[in-house]
């Protein structure tokens, strides 16, 4: 559905076409699975132009320090970082409110995101094991941010009649940071004196960061220094009134819900990760060389990145494997496994075994999560948004798991 007549997309058109940008490519609106994004009112041929925002509309370093902030930055020992720089002046120009003069960008920004940094912790609980301990590295690594940066936002006071504790609190620097995080396009890096060291390579783009992530299509985006406008050009087709999408990379859904906070549905990258606990759960423990096994595995990096995908176990899972099931006789020959080199049909069979066990274990788990997560769903309205997120990745990795199981099956039928 057209959203061009909204107020705010009104004003922001106003707003953008002030800073030289007019478009008559792309519309706001609001598609079904995707929420809002941007439509085509045109077909689009392969290679053509998608949006071509000039650099004045641009949310960088560069308007932070040529604002009221510049002063204050510009002074500060040690100096800011190009994240804080960005994130000060967002939680300052949104306290702003009308007299913000980036008011019509503000106005379409989320007012809240959900990367795990914002769930709370009862729904991060029920995370897979390996994203649940980079969701907690990324809370802490956030509130180390906000507690660091305290005597920087003290210094601003001049600037605000209101207390500055109030207008720069915790959860308004992480809506700040989490729209960096998750909106941001890339510029090449730069060097300010004025900021750390820390790359300066972030740029928030109105309009442009409307486009939804699919991991089916490819473009080709940059800064254009001759036009001095970031540039999106479309190696796909478009039909008109169609969504148009631009690709964030080629991440596996446990990294876009930790960095976007989102699930993408039949996504070609998504898997199911292996740990190391796992990987040994089904071996026998009489083994005396698995001490050895575990340290060849890690000496030559197969010991993470074990997974299983649409097409079944990874090539890396099933070699890491064959090697943990080579029996006493053969374990000189680890080193034609790592190889990809057939050892026996016996080590062959037992790694499909093993591989089979290690995926019923993760269908039986993933099932028994969504089971609790249906329960919270009844019990805890107030969280269903953010548990139903949690519901689609689960859902994601158990279509994978079953048909990584089809797979085993195949391959096991072949030694029968």
């Amino acid at each position: 559905m057209n959203e061009s007549h909204k107020s705010e997309f009104i004003e922001l058109r106003k707003w953008l076409k002030a800073r030289k940008f007019q478009d008559s490519n792309l519309a706001p609106a609001c598609f079904p699975g995707t929420g809002r994004g941007l439509m085509s009112q045109t077909s689009l041929q392969e290679g053509q132009m998608i949006i071509s925002l000039p650099e004045s509309c641009l949310l960088t370093t560069d308007t932070v320090i040529r604002s009221y902030l510049g002063a204050y930055i510009t002074k500060w020992k040690p100096p800011p970082s190009p994240l804080l720089a960005l994130c000060t002046f967002l939680v300052s120009e949104k306290h702003a409110g009308r007299r913000s003069l980036w008011k019509p960008y503000l106005e379409i920004l989320p007012k809240a995101y959900t990367c795990p940094v914002c769930l709370e912790p009862e729904v991060v609980n029920l995370l897979p094991k390996s994203l649940k301990a980079k969701a907690e590295e990324q809370r802490a690594h956030v509130q180390e941010f906000f507690a660091s940066s305290r005597d920087f936002f003290s210094s601003l006071q001049p600037l605000f009649a209101e207390a500055v504790d109030s207008i720069f609190s915790y959860s308004a620097l992480l809506w700040a940071w989490c729209t960096v995080n998750t909106r941001a396009v890339y510029l090449r890096p730069r060097q300010r004196e004025c900021l750390s060291a820390e790359p300066d390579t972030c740029a928030l783009a109105p309009y442009l960061d409307l486009l939804n992530h699919s991991p089916h299509v490819q473009v080709k985006a940059a800064f254009n220094e001759e036009t001095h406008s970031y540039e999106i050009r479309t190696t796909s087709r478009w039909r008109k009134h169609e969504e148009v999408f631009i690709c964030y990379g080629p991440h596996d859904n446990q990294r876009l819900f930790l960095e976007y906070g989102f699930v993408s549905v039949h996504n070609p990258h998504a898997c199911v990760y292996v740990s190391r606990e796992i990987l040994v759960k089904y071996l026998p423990s009489t083994d005396k060389q698995m001490d050895k096994k575990i340290s060849i595995l890690k000496d030559h990096g197969y010991i993470e990145n074990l997974t299983f995908g649409w097409d079944g176990p990874s090539w890396r899972l099933l070699t890491a494997l064959k090697l943990l099931c080579l029996e006493a006789e053969k374990f000189t020959c680890w080193k034609k496994v790592l190889l990809g080199e057939v050892i026996s049909d016996t080590n062959e069979k037992t790694t499909l075994d093993i591989a089979q066990k290690i995926c019923y274990y993760f269908i039986e788990e993933t099932n028994a999560v969504l089971q609790k997560v249906s329960h919270m769903k009844d019990e805890k309205e107030a969280l269903l948004n953010q548990l139903t997120l949690v519901e689609s990745l689960w859902t994601e990795e158990l279509k994978i798991l079953r048909a990584s199981a089809e797979t085993l099956h195949s391959l096991q039928t072949a030694f029968t």
